[in-house]
C-alpha cells in the first residue's frame, strides 16, 4: 500500500504549521517505529485506497452494491466493543482538578508508562498522520487537532466524522499567518498496540488486552493505546469534542456539551432550535432525526450526539455541531422508529458489528419485525431464529457521512444557530414527568444535574442498572464535576434570563403497573415539542410544581392518539411519593460528587432544599 510519504511538502507558503506538526511527527515515529508515514490529505481517492487496503486486510466486508452503494462491514474482536471507561483517565496535574467522577493518574507518571508501550508498536505498520478540524473551516473560532494512529479504519472513520487534511492544514497555515504564531491543535495520539513482526500475519482487527484513554486537559493532548473501537479510537470525538473540549470551554467561557441540536418548525414557519442531551443509546438520534406526527410542523437534524454552545454578542447561546457525521447505534433503529436513520444509512455507510444477510446487506435487532431466517452474526457464526444469541452487538454501530441525512439543512451558519430551548432527559419508569419546564436558570442546571438513566451497552457494565448522569455527561467531563455545574451557573450568570434558552426535563420511559410504556415516544414526541415551543413563546398556562411547570394535560396536543385522559393527566402530574423517595437519592448523589471535599454549587444545594420543602 503506497500513501504520501511525510517528506513531501503538505503545503506552499508558510512552514510554521509544518514545522510544529513535523517535530511532533518525528517524535512519536521515533518511539513507535512505523514501518511508513502517510500523512493523510482527506481525498476521496485516498478514501477509497484506504478502503480498499481493509477490504484485502478483512477488516471491511463489502456489501452488496446494489442494495448499500459504497457500504462496508466491519467485526470488531469481541472483547473490543464498547467505551472502556474504567480505562479512560484525565491526567491533570492537580488530582483534585479531575474529581471523584473520573480515574487520575498523574500526567507524568501516565506518560512515561504509556511511552513504553508507545516504544515498537507501530513496527511493520503505516502511521497515519491526520490532520483534522473540529467544526466548520469558516467559522470564527474552529478547533484543530492532528491524530497519529496506526489504524486504517480509524483514517478512513475520522476522514467520515470531521474535515480532515489539506483544507485543514491549509486553513491552520492562514490562520497562523494572521496570528503571526502557530494556531494551536490538539494532540492526539492513538495506537492498537500489536505490532507486525516478520512472516506474521495481521489480524483482521489487531488490538492489545492493555488498554489506556488517556487526556492531558492542561496540554490540549490526547495518548490512547490498545483499542481499536469507536471512541477509544477516533478521538476526535468523545476525547476531543467533550472531554478536552470541556476543559478549553471551561478556560473561554462557553460549554461542550453531549447534546443533539434540533430546528423544529412550525405550521405558521416559527423556526426553533433546540439541543437536547440523552445518555448513549437512550432516544438522542431518534429525536435529532425525529419525523414528526403532527401535521405541518417539519423537523432538520443540525448535529445527533455534540453541541459546542458560545455566548453570542446578542447574549444568546449560539450551537455548532463540531462533527460531520454520525456515530449512531443501530439496534432498535428501524423504518418504524427512526426512518430518517434508515435513509441515511442506505449509501457510505460503515456497519459496526451487526449482522450480515444473505444477499450482501445488513440487519439488527427490531430493525424489521421478523428477522430473516439466517443471517451470518457479528461474530462471523451462522444464526437463526432459534440461536437463542443476539444477531447484532447490542453497541453495533453506523458510521455515515452527515450530507448522507435527508433532514440536514443545507444552511446551518457555520457560527452556528441560536438555542431557544435546552431539554434535559433520561430512562426512568416512575416519577419523572413528562415534561417539566424549570423556573429559570439555576433550577434547570439543577435538573440537569440530577438527570437519571438506565445504562445501556454502550459502556462496559451491568446494564439496566439506573445512575445518575448530570447533563448526560458522567463519562465526559474533563475537569471536576462541581467545577462543570458552577461553569454552567457561571455562563447563565453571564447572559440575562431573557437572552437564554428555557430549560426543560422530559422522560418518555414511564411506565404502567403491567410494565408498559405510557406515552409513544418516537415521532410523537413532537406533541412535547409542540408545549415546549408554546411554553418558550408563552402561548400556553402552566401548572407550578415544586419540580418546575407541568402541562395543563389538556394543553398536550394528542389528536389522533389513542390516549385515555387518566394516562395523560398520570404522565404529566406531580407524583408527591415518588419524589419523596428521590429526594434523599439525590443528597447522597450530591454528597457523592463532594466526596472529595469540593463542594456542589450552594445554588444547587438550595434547589434541593426548595424541592424537599415544597413536599412537606
Amino acid at each position: 500500500m503506497t500513501g504520501r510519504a511525510w517528506a513531501q511538502p503538505i503545503v506552499t507558503g508558510s512552514t510554521v504549521i509544518f514545522d510544529a506538526l513535523r517535530e511532533w511527527v518525528d517524535e512519536v515515529a521515533a518511539w513507535t517505529r512505523p514501518s511508513a508515514i502517510d500523512f493523510c490529505d482527506g481525498s476521496d481517492e485516498e478514501h477509497r485506497r484506504l478502503i480498499a487496503h481493509d477490504v484485502l486486510q478483512g477488516t471491511l466486508i463489502p456489501l452488496n452494491p446494489a442494495i448499500r452503494p459504497r457500504s462496508y462491514l466491519c467485526r470488531t474482536d469481541p472483547t473490543d466493543v464498547a467505551r472502556v471507561e474504567d480505562r479512560t483517565f484525565i491526567c491533570s496535574p492537580d488530582e483534585s482538578d479531575a474529581g471523584p467522577t473520573n480515574n487520575w493518574v498523574a500526567p507524568d507518571e501516565m506518560k512515561q508508562t504509556m511511552a513504553g508501550l508507545y516504544q515498537g508498536s507501530m513496527w511493520g505498520r503505516t502511521m497515519y498522520v491526520i490532520p483534522f478540524c473540529m467544526g466548520s473551516l469558516d467559522a470564527d473560532d474552529p478547533k484543530f487537532g492532528v491524530e497519529i494512529t496506526d489504524s486504517t479504519y480509524v483514517a478512513i472513520s475520522m476522514t467520515v466524522m470531521t474535515t480532515t487534511g489539506d483544507a485543514v492544514v491549509a486553513e491552520m497555515v492562514r490562520r497562523s499567518n494572521l496570528l503571526g504564531h502557530p494556531v494551536s491543535f490538539v494532540k492526539c495520539l492513538h495506537s492498537r498496540g500489536v505490532p507486525i513482526e516478520p512472516g506474521t500475519e495481521d489480524a483482521p482487527w489487531p488490538h492489545n488486552a492493555t488498554k489506556y484513554i488517556s487526556h492531558f486537559p492542561a496540554t490540549r493532548e490526547i495518548w490512547s493505546y490498545g483499542s481499536g473501537y469507536g471512541g477509544n479510537a477516533l478521538l476526535g470525538k468523545k476525547c476531543f469534542a467533550l472531554r478536552i473540549a470541556s476543559a478549553m470551554a471551561r478556560d473561554e467561557g462557553w460549554l461542550a456539551e453531549h447534546m443533539l441540536i434540533l430546528r423544529l418548525t412550525s405550521p405558521a414557519g416559527r423556526t426553533y432550535h433546540i439541543c437536547a442531551a440523552f445518555p448513549s443509546a437512550c432516544g438522542k438520534t431518534n429525536l435529532a432525526m425525529i419525523t414528526p406526527t403532527l401535521p405541518g410542523w417539519r423537523a432538520e437534524t443540525i448535529g445527533d450526539d455534540i453541541a459546542w454552545l458560545r455566548p453570542g454578542p446578542d447574549g444568546r447561546l449560539w450551537a455548532v455541531n463540531p462533527e460531520q457525521g454520525f456515530f449512531g447505534v443501530a439496534p432498535g433503529t428501524s423504518d418504524e422508529t427512526n426512518p430518517v436513520a434508515m435513509r441515511t444509512v442506505e449509501r457510505d455507510t460503515i456497519f459496526t458489528n451487526v449482522a450480515l444477510t444473505n444477499d450482501g446487506d445488513v440487519w439488527w435487532e427490531d430493525m424489521t419485525p421478523t428477522p430473516p431466517e439466517h443471517l451470518i452474526d457479528w461474530h462471523g457464526n451462522d444464526w437463526t431464529p432459534d440461536s437463542g444469541t443476539k444477531a447484532a452487538h447490542p453497541n453495533s454501530r453506523f458510521t455515515t457521512p452527515l450530507n448522507c441525512c435527508p433532514t440536514v439543512p443545507a444552511d446551518v451558519p457555520p457560527n452556528g444557530v441560536p438555542i431557544d430551548a435546552i431539554i434535559f432527559g433520561g430512562r426512568r419508569a416512575t416519577t419523572i414527568p413528562l415534561v417539566a419546564q424549570a423556573r429559570d436558570w439555576t433550577h434547570g442546571v439543577f435538573m440537569g444535574s440530577t438527570c437519571s438513566s438506565a445504562t445501556t451497552a454502550a459502556t462496559i457494565g451491568a446494564v439496566g442498572v439506573v445512575r445518575r448522569d448530570p447533563m448526560a455527561m458522567l463519562p465526559f467531563i474533563g475537569y471536576h464535576v462541581c467545577d462543570y455545574l458552577q461553569h454552567w451557573l457561571d455562563v447563565g450568570s453571564a447572559s440575562t434570563p431573557e437572552a437564554l434558552p428555557k430549560i426543560f426535563y422530559v422522560n418518555w420511559f414511564r411506565k404502567d403497573a403491567q410494565g408498559a410504556f405510557m406515552w409513544p415516544g418516537f415521532g410523537d414526541n413532537a406533541r412535547v415539542l409542540k408545549w415546549i415551543t408554546q411554553r418558550i413563546d408563552g402561548d400556553v398556562p402552566a401548572l407550578e410544581s415544586p419540580v418546575g411547570y407541568l402541562p395543563y394535560a389538556e394543553d398536550l396536543d394528542v389528536s389522533g392518539l389513542d390516549m385515555p385522559p387518566d394516562r395523560l393527566v398520570e404522565l404529566t402530574q406531580f407524583d408527591a411519593d415518588g419524589w419523596a423517595a428521590e429526594v434523599p437519592l439525590i443528597e447522597q448523589w450530591y454528597d457523592s460528587l463532594s466526596s472529595d471535599g469540593k463542594p456542589v454549587p450552594s445554588e444547587l444545594v438550595d434547589e434541593l432544599t426548595r424541592l424537599a420543602d415544597g413536599l412537606s
